[in-house]
Protein backbone atom coordinates (compact mmCIF):
# COMPACT_ATOMS: atom_id res chain seq x y z
CA UNK A 1 0.00 0.00 0.00
CA UNK A 2 1.39 3.37 -0.98
CA UNK A 3 1.02 6.15 1.57
CA UNK A 4 1.90 9.84 1.24
CA UNK A 5 4.95 10.93 3.17
CA UNK A 6 4.78 13.79 5.69
CA UNK A 7 5.72 17.06 4.00
CA UNK A 8 8.99 17.44 5.93
CA UNK A 9 10.10 13.90 5.13
CA UNK A 10 8.92 14.19 1.52
CA UNK A 11 10.87 17.41 1.12
CA UNK A 12 14.02 15.82 2.54
CA UNK A 13 13.73 12.87 0.17
CA UNK A 14 13.16 15.22 -2.76
CA UNK A 15 16.35 17.10 -1.88
CA UNK A 16 18.28 13.83 -1.94
CA UNK A 17 16.68 12.56 -5.12
CA UNK A 18 19.53 13.65 -7.40
CA UNK A 19 17.27 15.53 -9.77
CA UNK A 20 19.25 18.02 -11.84
CA UNK A 21 16.49 20.61 -12.33
CA UNK A 22 17.29 23.63 -10.12
CA UNK A 23 14.54 25.11 -7.98
CA UNK A 24 14.77 28.48 -9.67
CA UNK A 25 13.32 27.07 -12.87
CA UNK A 26 10.05 26.41 -11.05
CA UNK A 27 9.69 29.99 -9.83
CA UNK A 28 7.90 32.69 -11.76
CA UNK A 29 8.65 36.41 -11.74
CA UNK A 30 6.19 38.40 -9.67
CA UNK A 31 4.58 41.04 -11.86
CA UNK A 32 2.29 42.91 -9.52
CA UNK A 33 1.29 45.50 -12.08
CA UNK A 34 -0.16 42.95 -14.54
CA UNK A 35 -3.67 41.74 -13.74
CA UNK A 36 -6.51 40.06 -15.57
CA UNK A 37 -10.07 41.19 -14.93
CA UNK A 38 -13.00 38.82 -14.53
CA UNK A 39 -14.18 39.70 -18.05
CA UNK A 40 -10.76 39.15 -19.63
CA UNK A 41 -10.00 35.76 -18.06
CA UNK A 42 -10.68 32.86 -20.42
CA UNK A 43 -10.25 29.10 -20.51
CA UNK A 44 -10.30 29.03 -24.32
CA UNK A 45 -6.58 28.45 -24.79
CA UNK A 46 -6.46 25.78 -22.10
CA UNK A 47 -9.49 24.08 -23.67
CA UNK A 48 -7.60 23.86 -26.96
CA UNK A 49 -4.63 22.30 -25.17
CA UNK A 50 -6.80 19.62 -23.58
CA UNK A 51 -8.69 18.87 -26.79
CA UNK A 52 -5.46 18.64 -28.79
CA UNK A 53 -3.11 16.70 -26.51
CA UNK A 54 -5.36 14.59 -24.24
CA UNK A 55 -7.06 11.48 -25.60
CA UNK A 56 -10.39 9.91 -24.64
CA UNK A 57 -8.69 7.80 -21.96
CA UNK A 58 -7.22 10.87 -20.29
CA UNK A 59 -3.66 10.18 -21.45
CA UNK A 60 -1.40 12.97 -22.66
CA UNK A 61 0.78 13.33 -25.76
CA UNK A 62 3.60 14.96 -23.85
CA UNK A 63 6.17 15.09 -26.70
CA UNK A 64 3.70 16.96 -28.93
CA UNK A 65 2.74 19.32 -26.11
CA UNK A 66 6.40 19.88 -25.30
CA UNK A 67 7.00 20.85 -28.93
CA UNK A 68 4.04 23.27 -28.90
CA UNK A 69 3.77 24.71 -25.37
CA UNK A 70 2.70 28.24 -26.27
CA UNK A 71 -1.02 27.99 -25.45
CA UNK A 72 -0.39 26.19 -22.17
CA UNK A 73 2.22 28.69 -21.04
CA UNK A 74 0.03 31.62 -22.05
CA UNK A 75 -2.82 30.18 -19.96
CA UNK A 76 -0.54 29.74 -16.96
CA UNK A 77 0.55 33.36 -17.30
CA UNK A 78 -3.17 34.27 -17.18
CA UNK A 79 -3.54 32.31 -13.95
CA UNK A 80 -0.79 34.36 -12.39
CA UNK A 81 -2.30 37.63 -13.55
CA UNK A 82 -5.71 37.10 -11.94
CA UNK A 83 -5.95 39.62 -9.11
CA UNK A 84 -6.97 38.69 -5.55
CA UNK A 85 -10.01 40.97 -5.87
CA UNK A 86 -11.15 39.25 -9.05
CA UNK A 87 -10.73 35.82 -7.47
CA UNK A 88 -12.59 36.92 -4.33
CA UNK A 89 -15.53 38.13 -6.43
CA UNK A 90 -16.12 34.70 -7.95
CA UNK A 91 -18.63 32.12 -6.73
CA UNK A 92 -17.43 29.07 -4.83
CA UNK A 93 -17.90 26.92 -7.94
CA UNK A 94 -15.86 29.34 -10.05
CA UNK A 95 -13.07 29.29 -7.47
CA UNK A 96 -12.96 25.51 -7.28
CA UNK A 97 -12.94 25.20 -11.07
CA UNK A 98 -10.16 27.78 -11.32
CA UNK A 99 -8.01 25.98 -8.74
CA UNK A 100 -8.50 22.53 -10.29
CA UNK A 101 -7.62 23.88 -13.74
CA UNK A 102 -4.59 25.67 -12.30
CA UNK A 103 -3.34 22.52 -10.59
CA UNK A 104 -3.74 20.38 -13.69
CA UNK A 105 -2.27 22.96 -16.08
CA UNK A 106 0.76 23.63 -13.87
CA UNK A 107 1.28 19.87 -13.59
CA UNK A 108 1.30 19.57 -17.38
CA UNK A 109 3.83 22.38 -17.63
CA UNK A 110 5.97 20.81 -14.91
CA UNK A 111 6.16 17.61 -16.96
CA UNK A 112 7.03 19.23 -20.31
CA UNK A 113 9.63 21.50 -18.70
CA UNK A 114 11.79 18.38 -18.35
CA UNK A 115 14.08 17.57 -21.26
CA UNK A 116 14.20 14.66 -21.69
CA UNK A 117 10.80 13.86 -20.23
CA UNK A 118 10.88 12.00 -16.92
CA UNK A 119 9.26 8.60 -16.53
CA UNK A 120 7.36 9.79 -13.47
CA UNK A 121 6.42 13.10 -11.92
CA UNK A 122 8.11 11.84 -8.74
CA UNK A 123 11.43 12.17 -10.59
CA UNK A 124 11.06 15.96 -10.80
CA UNK A 125 12.83 17.80 -8.01
CA UNK A 126 10.47 19.62 -5.65
CA UNK A 127 7.57 19.49 -8.07
CA UNK A 128 4.91 19.55 -5.35
CA UNK A 129 6.40 21.39 -2.42
CA UNK A 130 9.34 23.53 -3.64
CA UNK A 131 8.65 24.81 -7.15
CA UNK A 132 6.55 27.98 -6.93
CA UNK A 133 4.03 29.47 -9.33
CA UNK A 134 2.09 32.73 -9.48
CA UNK A 135 -1.64 32.34 -8.82
CA UNK A 136 -4.30 34.93 -7.85
CA UNK A 137 -1.74 37.30 -6.39
CA UNK A 138 0.16 34.64 -4.46
CA UNK A 139 3.29 32.58 -4.90
CA UNK A 140 2.10 28.99 -4.44
CA UNK A 141 3.22 25.40 -4.77
CA UNK A 142 1.09 22.57 -6.10
CA UNK A 143 0.81 21.26 -2.54
CA UNK A 144 -0.54 24.61 -1.39
CA UNK A 145 -3.19 24.63 -4.13
CA UNK A 146 -4.37 21.15 -3.18
CA UNK A 147 -3.91 20.87 0.58
CA UNK A 148 -4.00 24.43 1.91
CA UNK A 149 -6.60 25.96 -0.41
CA UNK A 150 -8.86 23.38 -2.05
CA UNK A 151 -9.02 20.87 0.79
CA UNK A 152 -9.13 23.41 3.61
CA UNK A 153 -11.39 26.10 2.20
CA UNK A 154 -14.02 23.97 0.44
CA UNK A 155 -16.07 20.94 1.49
CA UNK A 156 -15.86 19.19 -1.88
CA UNK A 157 -14.26 15.72 -1.79
CA UNK A 158 -14.91 15.21 -5.51
CA UNK A 159 -11.86 17.38 -6.20
CA UNK A 160 -9.87 14.16 -5.75
CA UNK A 161 -11.52 12.81 -8.91
CA UNK A 162 -10.44 15.91 -10.83
CA UNK A 163 -6.90 16.69 -9.65
CA UNK A 164 -4.47 14.86 -11.94
CA UNK A 165 -0.85 14.49 -10.86
CA UNK A 166 0.32 13.00 -14.19
CA UNK A 167 0.38 9.38 -13.00
CA UNK A 168 -1.27 6.30 -14.48
CA UNK A 169 -3.21 5.66 -11.27
CA UNK A 170 -4.52 9.23 -11.13
CA UNK A 171 -8.06 9.90 -12.29
CA UNK A 172 -8.14 10.51 -16.06
CA UNK A 173 -7.40 14.03 -17.26
CA UNK A 174 -10.53 15.58 -18.68
CA UNK A 175 -10.58 16.85 -22.29
CA UNK A 176 -12.18 20.12 -21.21
CA UNK A 177 -11.60 22.70 -18.47
CA UNK A 178 -13.78 22.76 -15.38
CA UNK A 179 -16.30 25.61 -15.51
CA UNK A 180 -18.07 27.04 -12.46
CA UNK A 181 -21.58 26.95 -13.92
CA UNK A 182 -21.19 23.26 -14.87
CA UNK A 183 -18.91 22.16 -12.05
CA UNK A 184 -21.37 19.90 -10.23
CA UNK A 185 -22.19 17.95 -13.40
CA UNK A 186 -18.53 17.77 -14.42
CA UNK A 187 -17.39 16.49 -11.02
CA UNK A 188 -20.14 13.87 -11.01
CA UNK A 189 -19.19 12.75 -14.50
CA UNK A 190 -15.50 12.75 -13.58
CA UNK A 191 -16.18 10.65 -10.47
CA UNK A 192 -18.09 8.20 -12.62
CA UNK A 193 -15.22 7.89 -15.09
CA UNK A 194 -12.64 7.46 -12.35
CA UNK A 195 -14.60 4.79 -10.47
CA UNK A 196 -15.41 2.97 -13.71
CA UNK A 197 -11.71 2.45 -14.31
CA UNK A 198 -9.49 -0.25 -12.85
CA UNK A 199 -7.49 2.48 -11.11
CA UNK A 200 -10.50 3.67 -9.13
CA UNK A 201 -12.41 0.55 -8.15
CA UNK A 202 -12.12 -3.22 -8.57
CA UNK A 203 -14.79 -5.64 -7.34
CA UNK A 204 -13.87 -9.33 -7.34
CA UNK A 205 -16.85 -11.41 -6.24
CA UNK A 206 -14.99 -14.70 -6.70
CA UNK A 207 -12.32 -13.62 -4.24
CA UNK A 208 -14.88 -11.68 -2.19
CA UNK A 209 -12.63 -8.65 -2.36
CA UNK A 210 -13.07 -4.95 -3.10
CA UNK A 211 -10.07 -2.78 -3.94
CA UNK A 212 -10.34 1.01 -4.10
CA UNK A 213 -7.90 3.75 -5.06
CA UNK A 214 -5.20 4.59 -2.53
CA UNK A 215 -6.51 8.16 -2.79
CA UNK A 216 -9.33 7.05 -0.47
CA UNK A 217 -6.72 5.90 2.03
CA UNK A 218 -4.62 9.06 1.84
CA UNK A 219 -7.49 11.56 1.85
CA UNK A 220 -10.42 9.49 3.12
CA UNK A 221 -11.16 11.95 5.92
CA UNK A 222 -12.29 14.44 3.25
CA UNK A 223 -15.34 12.26 2.57
CA UNK A 224 -16.33 11.80 6.22
CA UNK A 225 -18.30 15.06 6.74
CA UNK A 226 -20.75 14.16 3.97
CA UNK A 227 -20.64 10.36 3.82
CA UNK A 228 -19.69 8.90 7.22
CA UNK A 229 -23.26 8.80 8.56
CA UNK A 230 -23.94 5.38 7.05
CA UNK A 231 -23.79 2.30 9.32
CA UNK A 232 -23.73 -0.08 6.39
CA UNK A 233 -20.63 -0.92 4.34
CA UNK A 234 -17.48 -2.25 5.99
CA UNK A 235 -14.30 -1.05 7.65
CA UNK A 236 -13.41 2.09 9.59
CA UNK A 237 -15.53 5.28 9.47
CA UNK A 238 -13.14 6.55 6.78
CA UNK A 239 -13.62 3.36 4.74
CA UNK A 240 -17.39 3.43 5.14
CA UNK A 241 -17.51 7.06 4.00
CA UNK A 242 -15.48 6.21 0.90
CA UNK A 243 -17.69 3.20 0.08
CA UNK A 244 -20.83 5.25 0.62
CA UNK A 245 -19.53 7.83 -1.87
CA UNK A 246 -18.45 5.15 -4.36
CA UNK A 247 -21.86 3.45 -4.19
CA UNK A 248 -23.41 6.48 -5.91
CA UNK A 249 -21.42 5.76 -9.08
CA UNK A 250 -21.84 2.02 -9.56
CA UNK A 251 -24.59 -0.27 -10.85
CA UNK A 252 -27.50 -1.22 -8.53
CA UNK A 253 -26.03 -4.72 -8.26
CA UNK A 254 -22.61 -3.42 -7.25
CA UNK A 255 -24.19 -0.94 -4.82
CA UNK A 256 -26.06 -3.76 -3.08
CA UNK A 257 -22.85 -5.80 -2.89
CA UNK A 258 -20.89 -2.89 -1.43
CA UNK A 259 -23.67 -2.09 1.06
CA UNK A 260 -23.79 -5.66 2.36
CA UNK A 261 -20.18 -5.37 3.48
CA UNK A 262 -19.41 -9.09 3.32
CA UNK A 263 -16.04 -8.77 1.61
CA UNK A 264 -12.43 -7.88 2.29
CA UNK A 265 -11.63 -4.23 1.55
CA UNK A 266 -8.18 -3.17 0.37
CA UNK A 267 -6.39 -0.38 -1.48
CA UNK A 268 -4.94 -0.56 -4.96
CA UNK A 269 -1.21 -0.14 -5.50
CA UNK A 270 -0.51 3.29 -6.99
CA UNK A 271 1.25 3.34 -10.34
CA UNK A 272 3.28 6.56 -10.55
CA UNK A 273 4.33 6.00 -14.17
CA UNK A 274 3.68 8.96 -16.44
CA UNK A 275 0.13 9.14 -17.84
CA UNK A 276 1.41 9.33 -21.39
CA UNK A 277 -0.16 8.13 -24.63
Amino acid sequence: MVKPLPLVLAGAIALLSGCTIPLAQGDRPILQETTVSDAAFSYDGYATVLQTYVNADGLVDYPALQANPQLLKAFIEQLGAVSPDTYSSWSESDKIAFLINAYNAITLESIINQNPLKGSIKDIFGVWNFQKHRLKGESVTLDKIEHEILRKEFQEPRIHAALVCAAISCPPLRQEPYIGERLNQQLDDQSQKWLSSAHGLQIDREQNQVLISAIFDWFGDDWKPQYANETQFTGSPKDRAALNFISNYVSPEDKAYLSAGNYKLGYLNYDWSLNKQ
